[in-house]
């Protein structure tokens, strides 16, 4: 087999393993919270009600940076990983750890961050998602 043949391969097999990694990440965090993010974005295109709006806003961009948080902690699995094995080990610890992350913020936080998304607190959604990023930077590093 050609090197590119096996590189194809090679990037195919990890690809089989980081989107089921990157989907159940994403369906951990939605159940995570009480409201259903994506309701709450179809409700955010009525614009006749501004409160729709800004909780959609808020909504994306906790959601947002969730995704992208996951996205981070499985690419540096990826770059580190020695196997298909290593990178699920490391894309599961990644989510584990990212969902305690959340679930610290909603514990320690002095509001309550699952009432004030859905609310339209979009200052809560942005502060969540840069959470999400910083966290997963720090674990990203981490798996190195």
């Amino acid at each position: 087999m050609s090197v590119l043949g096996g590189n194809l391969v090679n990037f195919l097999m990890y690809l089989l393993v980081a989107i089921p990694l990157m989907m159940l990440g994403i369906f951990i965090f939605i159940h995570t919270t009480s409201y259903n993010e994506f309701a709450i974005m179809k409700k955010g295109g009525d614009v006749s009600d501004f409160c729709h709006v800004d909780a959609a806003m808020a909504a994306s961009y906790d959601l947002g940076g969730k995704i992208i948080g996951l996205a981070i902690v499985i690419a540096s699995a990826i770059f580190h990983s020695v196997t298909i094995f290593d990178l699920a080990i490391w894309g599961i610890i990644g989510i584990i750890f990212e969902v305690f992350v959340f679930c610290l913020f909603r514990l320690l936080a002095p509001i309550k961050v699952t009432e004030e998304i859905p609310k339209g607190n979009v200052a809560v959604g942005i502060f969540s998602a840069a959470l999400s990023l910083s966290s997963s930077l720090i674990m990203s590093a981490l798996i190195s």
